[in-house]
């Protein structure tokens, strides 16, 4: 799927798979996550990928910018955009296409484990908070949840 923006900047947003995609993948969410968040491999690479489905957006040259995965129990998460394409126009089809695969396999609500900063930006998306605060990998996080029926993308971006 591509999506054409005003000011004349193209994405490619599609569903990839982790076997073919991995190193790819993989290149993306070491920036983002490794290096820039100081997450652990261990910790960013768990046995999830594996099962999980997974998008990949790549701009108007084919360049890899942004991917984002979807657990089998409606987890979005591994949401890694580079930092040059932190705008609304690349979050909302890679959470739209992750929303539309959740919808496809039947699932009928999604959550995601979402840093504080983030919060309010997910709640004003259709998300609820679920539990209590708790650190993941060093950062502090929220678990929220949607029904599918509810999620809807407002222009919004993520600060890493």
């Amino acid at each position: 799927m591509f999506i054409s923006l005003v000011d004349g900047m193209d994405y490619c947003v599609k569903q990839v798979n982790w076997h073919t995609c991995e190193n790819i993948l993989r290149q993306i969410r070491e920036k983002v996550f490794v290096y820039e968040l100081h997450i652990p491999k261990t910790v960013e690479f768990d046995h999830k990928d594996n099962h999980a489905h997974h998008v990949l957006v790549s701009d108007k040259l084919n360049k890899p910018i942004a991917t984002g995965r979807l657990c089998a129990d409606g987890l979005l998460g591994r949401v890694a955009v580079l930092p040059d394409y932190r705008i609304p126009e690349v979050y909302q089809p890679l959470l739209n296409q992750l929303v539309s695969i959740a919808k496809q396999n039947g699932l009928k609500e999604i959550s995601i484990n979402c840093i504080l900063q983030e919060v309010k930006k997910f709640t004003d998306s259709g998300f609820n908070p679920n539990g209590n605060v708790f650190m993941e990998a060093g950062i502090a996080r929220q678990k929220l949840q949607c029904p599918i029926s509810h999620f809807q993308t407002t222009p919004f971006t993520l600060v890493h």
